[in-house]
């Protein structure tokens, strides 16, 4: 879309507050909104950034009943470690909010209310689970059963998380309460639902004509849900813990999570700016965009929007929805319960200072298109041949050798040669390239675009080498670092969206501020909308004076690639290095930990397994049965037959004859393990070759679940050729 607005609204998906945040959140919401929002803050656009923690659901509930607390007590220990773990991270918004907050009750209550009194509700009753021994209707996150696509045990009534399927607690195999234990029944009860089908035709012309825009994977199961059919979606659950539904004969019902967490985005936004909260949210030259993974497509790109147009009273639609896909880990889904996942908290401990390099990477590997995949060895790489051999590296032998040859003060530029004019030319067109991909939400390209500004000056120090020019031509050594400060100051400004501690540290190195459209140099005084370092919101007014008021200079976004960035003369303070390598020892701990993991994982599913107990077969009758001679037997010779693994050439007594019998059972049973064991054979079965050994009979043998198998022995030795029936 071309139109242009005087003001951007942004916000990120509210993270359920039942647990922390890893890293799948990171790379597919908050990162990319943070870049987005610190890139239109560096151009001194006007720009509010609302998130918060959804405080409400199923999930929530669920998590306190297992550890014995309330779902207040949740709440409020997981939105202090996401809020921390956000503000660790550099990701800084202007609000973040709670949906458990009386601003947030009060207008979820009038939201629901006025579309109640105006019949834009619709009223169902249907049959659902309800558990007879804990008296409460359950959520399908409350019943658990054997997944009817995998076999798996534990499925959810909603998901599967082994195999991912999307469930119904219809489909569920033995269901049973997470409560109680109980079988559940089906029990009528009313709710009122949202009648998305009405809405059917004006998303239609909205989304699949107006957006087409839209990332291919956003407008593709946007695409995929109205070409299905929208059917109407229930707005109230039956539940104890969330927004009460606020109209008589509703007791023991609140509004459903996915009606009640979008309309935090605009209790936050009140919260914030109770006077002005409307211009966001209610002006035409407002855009709206939401940043978020694309299990919430459905949510932002038909619900909210269908709530929006219901509602009335001038509400804005988005103008854009960048969703991302997954991330994965180390090759494997990201899952909460399962532990596998790298959590914020726990990595800003354990990597301190790195804030950036998590940054960096995450944008690097972004799921913009498909899921992708972190690991820990691409992280370190990356840092250490990207962030500290390219950009560091870079930077540190400009201000460096700035100090030796001229006192730490930039140097005048004299006369260009070829290389320092070609070299200065590149960076307006990697502006440029920069400029189109975050505002066209390709962050991973644009992070490329950051990275070939260093990647240039990089190039250009080691093949000018003003080390050695200075030998001879100290003067011409003074053009060259001038022009290599210069690309540092563009990479300040560059990096400020993806690496802002770095790009903070740097600007401190080279002894300037950061401030949105004003210059000291002209002496300007004017009030404009301020990006802070360390602080990042956007709704500072100060004047020029706000910013370092020693340094004479200040960098703002549109400055960028010009060629007088820092004047002649102007002092730099001491260089230190803008990251440091990552050793092995860091990385195999992390990488053990995810061993130890998957080990952990591993063994469990075993031991689940093993509890499996197959079918019954089909019937036999007993004169079946007396056709098969079963004896008993003893192990002579054992031999492993060549060229593979997992069968055993036996020569056995029976009793009756000495005979060769080849089983599969060599993962179980080494040779020394079977010589002089007494077995059970079925004696009569017709023989066979196998491996061009003829196996005459079969050893009984009793397999679990699991795969494990033991071979059948009688309890006290028999006489070989003893019969069993």
């Amino acid at each position: 879309m071309d139109k242009k607005f005087k003001r951007t609204l942004v916000t990120s998906a509210l993270p359920y507050a039942n647990g922390p945040v890893h890293i799948g959140h990171l790379a597919g919401v908050y990162v990319p909104a943070d870049i987005y929002v610190r890139y239109l803050r560096m151009r001194g656009e006007d720009v509010l950034y609302v998130c918060g923690s959804d405080e409400h659901g199923v999930p929530i509930t669920i998590k306190a009943r297992q550890q014995g607390c309330t779902p207040q007590d949740i709440v409020d220990k997981y939105h202090k470690i996401i809020k921390d773990s956000f503000s660790g991270l550099g990701i800084n918004f202007d609000i973040y909010g709670r949906t458990s907050s009386k601003v947030h009750e009060k207008n979820a209550s009038e939201f629901f209310r006025k579309l109640y009194d105006e019949g834009k509700f619709i009223t169902r009753e249907s049959e659902q689970y309800y558990d007879p021994e804990a008296k409460t209707f359950l959520a399908d996150r409350y019943i658990v059963g054997t997944c009817p696509k995998c076999g798996a045990e534990g499925a959810y009534g909603d998901q599967c998380e082994k195999c991912g399927s999307t469930l119904s607690p219809e489909e569920l195999i033995n269901p049973k309460s997470k409560l109680s234990g109980a079988e559940p029944v089906k029990k009528k009860t009313s709710h009122w639902y949202l009648p998305l089908d009405q809405y059917e035709k004006w998303l239609s012309v909205w989304i699949l004509e107006d957006h087409k825009e839209w990332r291919s994977n956003v407008y593709g199961q946007c695409k995929s849900w109205i070409d299905g059919g929208l059917q109407p979606r229930a707005v109230s659950r039956d539940l104890d813990w969330g927004v009460p539904v606020p109209v008589e004969g509703a007791e023991g019902k609140v509004l459903y999570v996915w009606f009640d967490a979008p309309i935090g985005y605009i209790s936050n936004t009140q919260e914030l700016l109770p006077e002005s909260w409307d211009k966001w949210w209610k002006s035409g030259d407002t855009k709206l965009v939401h940043f978020i993974g694309k299990d919430n497509i459905v949510f932002h790109c038909i619900v909210f929007p269908s709530m929006l147009k219901a509602y009335g009273d001038g509400y804005i639609l988005p103008d854009n929805v960048p969703a991302n896909e997954f991330l994965n880990l180390e090759g494997d889904k990201i899952s909460t319960s399962r532990n596998w996942a790298v959590w914020a908290h726990e990595f800003l401990t354990e990597f301190p200072g790195k804030q950036d390099v998590m940054r960096y990477v995450l944008t690097a590997n972004a799921p913009e298109t498909k899921d992708n995949d972190f690991s820990w060895k691409d992280f370190q790489a990356r840092n250490n041949s990207e962030l500290v051999a390219i950009f560091g590296n870079f930077v540190n032998r400009a201000v460096v050798l700035t100090h030796k040859y001229f006192g730490g003060k930039v140097p005048a530029c004299g006369n260009l040669l070829d290389i320092d004019r070609e070299t200065l030319a590149e960076i307006p067109a990697l502006r440029a390239s920069l400029e189109r991909n975050i505002e066209g939400y390709h962050f991973r390209e644009a992070l490329k675009d950051a990275m070939s500004i260093a990647r240039v000056g990089n190039k250009y120090i080691s093949d000018t080498e003003p080390w050695k020019v200075a030998k001879t031509d100290l003067e011409h050594t003074g053009t060259i670092l001038n022009v290599c400060l210069q690309i540092c100051a563009d990479l300040a400004i560059a990096f400020e969206p993806f690496t802002p501690f770095a790009a903070e540290k740097l600007r401190n190195m080279l002894g300037v501020g950061i401030n949105a459209g004003v210059d000291h140099r002209k002496g300007e005084q004017e009030t404009v909308n301020t990006y802070r370092p360390g602080e990042g919101a956007a709704l500072h007014t100060v004047s020029s004076a706000d910013c370092l008021p020693s340094c004479g200079v200040c960098l703002d976004w549109s400055r960028l690639g010009d060629t007088d960035l820092l004047p002649a003369g102007h002092q730099l303070n001491q260089p230190e290095l803008l990251f440091a390598k990552i050793e092995d020892e860091a990385i195999n701990a992390q990488l053990a930990r995810l061993d130890a993991i998957r080990a952990e994982r591993e063994a469990a599913a075993k031991a689940e397994a093993a509890k499996v107990v197959a079918p019954q077969k089909a019937e036999c009758t007993f004169e079946d049965f007396e056709k098969m001679d079963i004896r008993t037997a003893t192990v002579l010779e054992a031999e492993r037959v060549p060229k593979t693994d997992k069968l055993l050439k036996l020569t056995i007594d029976t009793g009756i004859d000495k005979r060769t019998i080849v089983s599969g059972i060599a993962e179980f049973y080494s040779p020394e393990d079977m010589v002089g064991k007494q077995i059970c054979i079925l004696a009569n079965l017709a023989p066979r070759k196998i491996r061009g050994i003829e196996s005459k009979g079969m050893i009984l043998m009793a397999r679990q679940g699991d795969g494990k198998m033991r071979f059948i022995t009688p309890a006290e030795v028999l006489l070989n050729g003893a019969e069993i029936g």
